[in-house]
């Protein structure tokens, strides 16, 4: 189904004018440069994304202000001002400088949406050290893949989260320290022999703290994404990249100073720092932080509490929002909200349109990667809605669709979503995978291994996935990520998983499994292969498992998820003249 355009009131008419009135005017004769003037950088032409977020508004007069308000899971409160920011993550520096770490070394977070989550990672960044932040809900593979590869020397974790991976630490050569943040003793149980109390190490600290001479090349980030063989790779960022977060804070998201602003993103996806940290607090606005997890009541409770007026979330979010009703936000005031954003995978035009009549405004869709750092294309508050596409590329970045041979194809037709590298957000390399790195560039393009389309107006629209990896609720899950799993049980001879369409979360793994000799197929062996794949991959687990005789492969010996997905959608298989014969 197809909607109408949702038009816009010209931008001078708006309540509040936005930051970007023109996009195709803006993109004319823009370069990256222009930016740069609006951030602070540090003396001798050094650039460090904790100093332009958090620092340099202290310095310019503002450090009263309050850049982080933090909603515990239970009603806790707590409000720090950019003052408070600056002396906390200067104590968390001299912490890790006390114990001897060094520019480069990679700290990893794993951590609920704590204020000492973003305390710790501001602090790494201002000695110089690179971030790797961990969701919260992943299991000890996912983890312990991540800092394996990376050789993290510090883990910075709840008690309880520390608890579930503490099995796989001992596969950690490089890790030197693992320091528990016990948040006001919520945990009674005593510190494991070898590990340091995040709250011991801060009382001792000094809270002045001379930020490390970063370029704006030194690494600062390090995000993991999947990809359809081999373990997810670490797609690193530079201090550089605050140019682009904080432009698109202010054009996508429209940020003003006097904003409360609100992203749900977990801080161990890349939304969740970029939209999260970076672009608000480049911004100058005040945060708001939600500890607790999904509820309808709850989540528009924080938007009428605390006057949120600008809100990042995520098109699950969105969805479970629509289920629960239209008569439940109807007893909220969320008047306050003025420009409403969306990402992580497409946003439904139904969505899009729903959001007119309940909060009075579109719900604006962008699009960009964990590889692009930010926003490249997006729906601005000035320009009109096209409900179901991701919007048009922001000033200095240019996409491209192109065909099977990678060259540009005409204005409505379908091929693979590309873009010329040079935007200050692009990722620098894969962690010790330049193979790979540079196996993305193609004939002068970043091939983003998304198919899409662009109409005779410049929009850009979502098509789908050119690669086996699963988007589930946001979240892209590598399909040899879980199949390696699911073979390590006894049981299992071969695994595949594909993504299949669900109505809240996109797509949900499912997983196939042909068993070895001498094991049947019973549903208490389905249980058990199901129990095995959640102890060790938590979030990322398959929902469900099905027991096939064998699965198709090539004659080669690949194993065809294309044909396991065809199948379990009812489409025609295709090619087959691959197959190996029966």
């Amino acid at each position: 189904m197809e909607y109408e355009t949702i038009g816009k009131e010209p931008a001078d008419k708006m309540a509040v004018m936005p930051n970007l009135p023109d996009v195709d005017a803006a993109r004319v004769g823009f370069q990256w440069t222009d930016i740069y003037k609006d951030l602070d950088w540090l003396p001798g032409g050094y650039l460090n994304q904790a100093h332009e977020c958090i620092d340099r508004h202290v310095n310019a007069g503002r450090g009263d202000k309050t850049a982080l308000i933090w909603v515990g899971k239970n009603g806790e409160e707590e409000r720090y001002t950019f003052q408070d920011m600056k002396e906390q993550t200067n104590k968390f520096a001299n912490v890790l400088q006390s114990l001897g770490v060094e520019k480069g070394e990679r700290i990893f977070v794993f951590m609920e949406r704590l204020p000492e989550l973003y305390f710790a990672i501001f602090g790494a960044l201002k000695l110089g050290a690179v971030v790797g932040p961990l969701f919260s809900a992943f299991g000890p593979d996912p983890v312990r893949d991540r800092m394996q590869d990376s050789g993290a020397t510090v883990l910075v974790a709840q008690p309880d989260l520390k608890r579930r991976v503490s099995e796989m630490l001992p596969a950690l050569p490089d890790l030197k320290y693992t320091i528990i943040v016990n948040k006001d003793g919520r945990d009674k149980e005593p510190l494991a022999k070898g590990d340091l109390s995040y709250e011991t190490l801060m009382a001792d600290a000094s809270s002045e703290f001379e930020i490390a001479n970063t370029s704006m090349y030194d690494y600062s980030v390090i995000h993991y994404t999947s990809g359809t063989t081999g373990k997810p790779k670490g797609a690193v960022h530079r201090h550089v990249a605050v140019v682009q977060q904080y432009a698109t804070g202010k054009w996508a998201l429209d940020l003003h100073p006097d904003d409360i602003y609100w992203c749900t993103a977990d801080p161990g996806w890349v939304t969740g720092t970029s939209y999260g940290m970076f672009a608000p607090w480049s911004n100058g606005v005040t945060q708001v932080i939600y500890e607790g997890g999904f509820s309808a009541r709850a989540w528009y409770e924080v938007i009428q509490k605390y006057s949120v007026t600008v809100w990042y979330t995520a098109p699950t979010a969105i969805r479970m929002l629509m289920k629960a009703g239209d008569d439940v936000p109807a007893r909220f005031d969320l008047s306050t909200l003025r420009h409403i954003n969306s990402v992580g995978e497409p946003l439904n035009p139904e969505a899009v349109v729903w959001g007119t009549k309940v909060f009075d405004q579109a719900i604006h869709d962008n699009y960009w990667q964990t590889e692009t750092g930010a926003i490249m294309v997006a729906n601005y508050p000035a320009m009109p809605v096209r409900p179901g596409s991701m919007g048009k590329p922001i000033p200095g970045v240019e996409v491209g669709i192109l065909d099977g041979e990678y060259n540009p194809v005409p204005a409505g037709e379908e091929g693979y979503l590309a873009v010329r590298p040079g935007w200050p957000s692009m990722f620098h390399t894969y962690w010790n995978n330049l193979e790979l790195y540079n196996s993305k560039f193609i004939k002068g393009w970043y091939i983003s291994g998304d198919q899409a389309k662009i109409d005779e107006d410049g929009y850009v629209w979502f098509v789908g996935r050119a690669d086996d990896v699963i988007n589930t609720a946001g979240h892209l899950v590598g399909p040899f990520e879980v199949e390696s799993v699911l073979i390590e049980h006894p049981a299992v001879a071969e695994a595949a998983v594909i993504g299949i369409p669900d109505a809240l979360a996109m797509e949900v793994v499912k997983g196939f499994v042909s068993l070895k000799d001498g094991f049947e197929p019973t549903e208490e062996l389905r249980r058990e292969i199901l129990g095995h794949g959640r102890k060790r991959l938590q979030a990322i687990a398959p929902r469900s498992i099905e027991f096939r005789a064998s699965l198709p492969k090539t004659r080669s010996g690949k194993i065809m998820r294309r044909l396991l997905k065809a199948e379990e959608l009812g489409l025609p298989l295709g090619d087959t003249s691959t197959l190996e014969d029966d």
